[in-house]
């Protein structure tokens, strides 16, 4: 017999679709909800042009794909965009480098001959940070990942602060245990490069650190990712910021059976 905490999941999830934004409208709805979550929730810095217009946007918005989850009964609530997520693909004709290149060295990356995807601007309202809603998200990575014949992804995840002594745990653990192949690990700005190396392996606690590392790292972790070499302050964002790959080649069937492939289709 199904609980009602299951019944209220199922009305709920009937409620939210994940698509791509079709209209500068919505992807104006996707740039208001990162202005809630990065400026006003989270203490960004906003420029006084994102400040006039409660939104962050810039110069990459243009040319990326932006992915949304949509509360269809609250459309008339800023089109009902509960989460976001942008995708920046290497192969369009519009491309003009990648965001995360203003602080790592991705030469590595960008030397490879495969489909590539930098993923970025991800976040969900406050009253939707749920498992279900996080699902849809990387339900429709998935799906353009299939649809778009994705080799690798990668992009710069934060952990809260900009203190590293502060983060020295789960920095240290991602730098001991999930360190990129020499052959694709991009490294941080001499300028901007921070050591992650802050404590020895045999020091750390892996369940703290686990604990201390916020849950999109550990999406990616469990998708098989790894990390590049060296942490970045973001005082903009009042982050530190580390780059994270994918190779969808090691992403396992286990992980995507949940989703149906043919989802690619609205991709």
């Amino acid at each position: 017999m199904n609980s009602g905490v299951s019944e209220i999941e199922e009305a709920t999830a009937a409620w939210l679709e994940v698509r791509l934004a079709n209209s500068q409208a919505e992807i104006e709805a996707a740039q208001r909800l990162r202005y809630r979550v990065f400026y006003d929730e989270m203490g960004a810095k906003p420029t006084p042009e994102m400040a006039a217009e409660k939104r962050d946007f810039d110069e990459f918005d243009d040319y990326c794909d932006h992915l949304l989850v949509i509360n269809n009964r609250a459309i008339d609530n800023d089109l009902g965009v509960v989460g976001t997520y942008r995708l920046h693909r290497r192969n369009t004709k519009h491309f003009k480098g990648f965001y995360s290149s203003s602080e790592y060295d991705i030469t590595k990356i960008a030397a490879l001959t495969g489909n590539v995807l930098e993923l970025g601007r991800s976040c969900v309202d406050a009253d939707w940070r749920t498992k279900m809603t996080m699902q849809l998200l990387w339900r429709g990575i998935a799906g353009y990942v299939f649809a778009h014949k994705i080799d690798l992804m990668f992009g710069c995840a934060s952990l809260p602060g900009t203190d590293p002594e502060k983060l020295a745990l789960p920095l240290s653990y991602l730098y001991h245990h999930h360190l990129a192949p020499s052959a694709i690990r991009p490294r941080a700005l001499p300028e901007r490069f921070t050591d992650m190396n802050l404590m020895p392996a045999e020091q750390i606690d892996v369940k703290r650190a686990l604990v201390a590392l916020p849950p999109l790292i550990k999406g990616y972790l469990r998708l098989g990712g790894f990390i590049g070499d060296g942490a970045v302050i973001d005082p903009q964002f009042n982050t530190t910021d580390v780059c994270v790959i994918v190779q969808t080649d090691l992403i396992t069937d286990k992980y995507f059976r949940h989703y149906d492939r043919t989802a690619h289709r609205n991709f």
